[in-house]
């Protein structure tokens, strides 16, 4: 017997492909984390404005703990009673300040001076011929 036979009798066939998908996913966790380790931090705060900067923080420490719930799940233990999650929750709100703040900076801003020429070209001007053919006489000048 090889050793793939001796695991797939140690758990049902039916989780298979999800065991793979997990290990597919611990591999490309490993693979950013030795990305994001190949480079100091320091070097890389310089490169990025304050709100890149946050973006960053938050994610790490969303990682971090997310990692630290599925530990905590492996080990028997419900994360959802343990402190862990109001941490999540904590670093959600944070983050959606922050996605507040990206969402303002890309708003449109009014342009006054197209605005002032959309009102101006939008309201009704009598032209001038309509002001020589109307019944009432103008002021100043006398009838023969």
């Amino acid at each position: 017997m090889s050793e793939d036979d001796n695991n797939m009798e140690e758990y049902p066939t039916e989780i298979h492909d999800y065991l793979t998908a997990f290990e597919k996913s611990l591999g490309s966790v490993d693979e950013m984390l030795k990305t994001m380790m190949s480079v100091s931090r320091s070097e890389l705060l310089q490169k990025l404005d304050p709100l890149e900067q946050a973006k960053l923080d938050l994610v790490s420490v969303y990682t971090l703990n997310s990692m630290f719930w599925v530990y905590l799940a492996t080990q028997g233990i419900n994360p959802k009673d343990h402190p862990v999650k109001q941490e999540l929750e904590r670093i959600r709100t944070y983050m959606n300040k922050v996605k507040e703040i990206t969402d303002k900076k890309k708003a449109s801003k009014l342009d006054k001076g197209a605005a002032s020429r959309f009102v101006k070209n939008a309201l009704w001007e009598p032209n001038t011929e309509n002001e020589h053919t109307s019944k009432t006489p103008t002021k100043g000048k006398k009838r023969q």
